[in-house]
C-alpha cells in the first residue's frame, strides 16, 4: 500500500488515506467494543498503527496538509457542549457546582503546574500550556458507565452537572494559558502582550454569540430539516474560517454560538442531527491525532525537554492530574457541603481525558511550534490513551462505592413481601417491578439517530412530492 500511495496522484492519496482511516478507526473499534473501551481509544490506537511507528500507511503529506481537521473537530465537540448552558439549568446548579468544578479544574492544573515548572524545571510555557490541558475531562465514558449501570441520586446528578462545566474551565484556562506562551515566545512578559490575546479571545466569545443570533435567523419555523443542517454545518465552517484569519481557537465562541441559540430558542434538535452527522469528522480527526503520535520520542533522549525525557513528563502528567482531579473534587463537595458519598468518590468519574484535550493539544502544538509542541501532542496523546483504559473502570468503581447502583435484586428492586408470598412469587414481584421501570422498546433509538432519521424521511417525502408534481 505505501508503494502504491507513492505512486499515486496527489488527489488518490488523499482520498486513499481517509478510506484508510475511516475504516481502520471502525474496525479497531470491533475489538474495542469487546473490551468496553470508548470509541476515542480505538481511533487513536488505529492511527498509531496507520502511522509511521506501525505500518506507515498514510502519507506524511496527508498530515501535514489536514491540520485544519483540528478546527473543525473542536468546533462540533464545543458546539455540542454549549447546549448543556441553559439558563434553567444554570440557575438550578447554583453556585456549589461551579466551585466544585473550578476547584476540580484548577487543583489539577496548579499541581501539574508545579510538578513540571519547579520539580522537572521544565520551560514556562510548556509548562503553563500543558498544566492548562490537565483541567479538561472527557465525559463520554462517565457518561457511558451511568447508562450501563442505571445508577442514579445526587452523586450521579452532581457528576453530570461538573462534566458539563468542566470543559468550559478547561477551555478558559488553555486561552489564558496559551496567551502567556505565546507572550513569552514573543520575548516580554508585558501586560499588553498577554491582554490582547485574552481580549482576542473575549471578542470571539462575543462573536460566537452572534453567530448563534444569526443561525436562529436563518432557520425559521418553516425551514425544513435537511436545510437546517446544511445552514447549522456552513455557520459552523463560516466561524472556523473567521478564527483561523484571527489566528485563535474556535472553542469558545462555537460553544457560545450553540449557548445563545438553545436559549433563545429552544431548539436541541439541531444538536442531536449535528451528533448524529458529526462521528465520521471526529473519527478523521481522533486516528490524525493517533498518526501524530511519537512513539519512539517517549524514550528518546534526543526529544527531552530541558534535558527530561518524554516519558518521565508523561508518567508524572498522568499521576499528578490524578491526584488533583481527585483532591479538587474533595474540596469543592466539603466547600458545597455534599455529603460523604458524593465528596470521597466524586474525583474518581473524573480521571478521563481525550476529545477537547487531544484538540487542544493540537492547536498548542500548532502555536508552540518545534520540539515543545510535539512533545506537548505527544503526552496528551499518551495519556489519554491510559486514562480512557482505567477511566471507565474508575467510573463505575465511584458509582458503586457511592451506592448510585446496586447488584443487589433487593436495592434494585424493593418490593415488600406480602403475607403468605414464597420465595419465588417474591421474584416475580421484583422482576415485575423493574419491567415497569424499563424504557418502552420503541423508543431503542437513540435521540440523535431519531433526529437525523425524521431529515431523512422529510427530505424523502419532498422528493415523492416534486416526482409527483412533475408527472401531473
Amino acid at each position: 500500500m505505501p508503494f502504491i500511495l507513492s505512486r499515486a496522484t496527489p488527489s488518490a492519496q488523499i482520498i486513499i488515506s481517509i478510506s484508510l482511516i475511516l475504516f481502520s478507526g471502525f474496525a479497531m473499534t470491533r475489538i474495542t467494543k469487546r473490551l468496553r473501551l470508548p470509541n476515542v481509544t480505538a481511533y487513536i490506537l488505529a492511527g498509531i498503527a496507520l502511522g509511521p511507528y506501525c505500518f506507515d500507511l498514510v502519507p506524511q503529506s496527508f498530515v501535514e496538509g489536514s491540520d485544519f481537521l483540528a478546527d473543525i473537530a473542536l468546533a462540533f465537540i464545543a458546539f455540542s457542549t454549549g447546549e448543556f448552558f441553559r439558563l434553567e439549568t444554570l440557575k438550578k446548579s447554583g453556585g456549589k457546582v461551579i466551585a466544585i468544578t473550578v476547584l476540580e479544574s484548577l487543583t489539577a492544573s496548579a499541581l501539574v503546574f508545579i510538578a513540571t515548572f519547579q520539580i522537572l524545571r521544565l520551560g514556562l510555557g510548556f509548562s503553563i500550556v500543558l498544566s492548562a490541558l490537565a483541567a479538561a475531562t472527557a465525559p463520554a465514558s462517565t457518561l457511558m458507565t451511568i447508562r450501563q449501570t442505571g445508577a442514579k441520586g445526587d452523586f450521579v446528578d452532581t457528576l453530570l452537572q461538573v462534566v458539563a462545566l468542566d470543559d468550559v474551565v478547561g477551555l478558559l484556562a488553555y486561552s489564558i494559558a496559551i496567551s502567556v506562551a505565546v507572550a513569552g515566545i514573543s520575548g516580554g512578559f508585558q501586560i499588553a502582550s498577554v491582554l490582547k490575546p485574552l481580549a482576542v479571545n473575549l471578542g470571539v466569545f462575543l462573536l460566537g454569540g452572534l453567530f448563534g443570533v444569526f443561525m436562529k435567523l436563518l432557520m425559521p419555523r418553516g425551514r425544513s430539516t435537511d436545510n437546517r443542517l446544511i445552514i447549522s454545518v456552513a455557520t459552523l465552517f463560516a466561524f472556523c474560517g473567521v478564527c483561523t484569519v484571527l489566528d485563535v481557537s474556535p472553542l469558545l465562541g462555537c460553544m457560545s454560538m450553540a449557548t445563545v441559540y438553545i436559549n433563545i430558542t429552544g431548539d436541541d434538535k439541531i444538536f442531536k442531527q449535528l451528533n448524529y452527522f458529526n462521528p465520521p469528522i471526529l473519527l478523521i480527526f481522533f486516528v490524525r491525532s493517533g498518526l501524530n503520535f511519537r512513539l519512539s520520542a517517549l524514550t528518546d533522549t534526543g526529544s527531552a525537554i530541558a534535558g527530561v525525557p518524554l516519558l518521565v513528563i508523561g508518567i508524572v502528567y498522568f499521576l499528578v492530574r490524578i491526584l488533583g482531579k481527585y483532591l479538587g473534587a474533595f474540596l469543592g463537595c466539603l466547600l458545597a457541603h455534599k455529603k460523604p458519598s458524593v465528596r470521597n468518590y466524586l474525583g474518581l468519574a473524573l480521571i478521563p481525558q481525550a476529545g477537547v484535550a487531544i484538540g487542544l493539544a493540537a492547536l498548542g502544538a500548532r502555536t508552540l511550534g518545534g520540539e515543545a509542541g510535539s512533545a506537548l501532542e505527544t503526552v496528551i496523546l499518551a495519556s489519554s490513551v491510559l486514562y480512557e483504559l482505567i477511566g471507565p473502570a474508575c467510573a463505575k468503581l465511584s458509582l458503586y462505592l457511592s451506592k448510585s447502583y446496586s447488584n443487589n435484586l433487593d436495592d434494585v428492586a424493593p418490593v415488600s413481601p406480602e403475607p403468605g408470598q414464597n420465595a419465588v412469587e417474591l421474584l416475580i414481584a421484583q422482576i415485575q417491578a423493574i419491567q415497569k421501570e424499563l424504557p418502552d422498546h420503541s423508543g431503542v433509538m437513540s435521540p440523535n439517530e431519531q433526529a437525523f432519521l425524521e431529515a431523512a424521511e422529510e427530505q424523502y417525502a419532498m422528493l415523492g412530492r416534486r416526482h409527483q408534481g412533475n408527472r401531473k
